[in-house]
């Protein structure tokens, strides 16, 4: 009798390994430095003079803050300024060290 062999085709790439999933912790640091940053954003935005010729006027400034607010969210996303590990080691060490250490 002739042998069976596995027909099944072999993937070209192999599979990505599964993204970790952030703790609550790691998940209220990284938002924490996203709020930092959008107020600072906003502050920066805030200190610069707007002209005539460049200004957006009434819409411009109704919606600088949710600008702001975005800029500090998507910098907090690309790896923000090295915040959010520090406000997650308070977190973890006013938790008592649960979730163990992470």
């Amino acid at each position: 009798m002739a042998e069976i062999q596995n027909t099944q085709p072999t993937p070209a790439f192999p599979a990505a390994p599964a993204p970790k999933r952030e703790t609550s912790a790691q998940t209220t640091a990284r938002e924490f430095e996203a709020v930092f940053l959008g107020q600072m954003a906003k502050l920066m935005m805030e200190s610069v003079e707007v002209g005539d010729e460049f200004s957006g006027g009434h819409g411009e400034e109704m919606f600088r803050g949710v600008l702001a607010e975005t800029m500090g969210t998507e910098m907090a996303k690309g790896g923000g300024v090295g915040l959010a590990p520090a406000v997650l080691d308070q977190i973890i060490r006013m938790q008592g060290g649960a979730e163990n250490g992470q």
